[in-house]
């Protein structure tokens, strides 16, 4: 009978986080802070909150924000991309928020039922928000 060695769950899991970890390392940050036009920080944090975002992440400056399913969201206008795939421009960022499955199938990312406008918002705040 021949033996097939089969990583575990959980060392794959920490190959990925070690991966993932030495791949953020080597994006610079951006040189530039988008800015979402027509967006406005303070309903986003309300749309974040009401949508409760923060039950799959961590977003500083929202109530009970804890999620550990998403990654966190803070400064988020440093990230170079989207889910780790696409460009962090503001229309990009809108697009997934509204409906990241058409863009990622795979993805543990909901479409969520938010007009344009709210996902602007959202997106303003995540862009614009500074926290310690």
């Amino acid at each position: 009978m021949a033996w097939q060695l089969r990583p575990s769950v959980e060392l794959a899991h920490a190959a990925l986080i070690l991966t993932s970890s030495m791949l953020a390392a080597c994006i610079p940050e951006r040189d530039y802070e988008p800015r979402v036009i027509g967006g406005d920080p303070d309903r986003g944090r309300t749309a974040l909150a009401r949508y409760e975002c923060g039950v799959c992440h961590v977003i500083p400056g929202i109530p009970d924000a804890v999620g550990r399913v998403g990654p966190a969201l803070a400064d988020y206008s440093h990230r170079s991309y989207v889910a780790g795939k696409f460009p962090n421009d503001p229309e990009t960022l809108v697009r997934w928020i509204i409906d990241a499955p058409s863009m990622a199938p795979l993805t543990a990312m909901p479409a969520i039922a938010v007009t344009e406008q709210e996902a602007k918002d959202m997106a303003a705040y995540l862009y614009e928000s500074r926290w310690p």
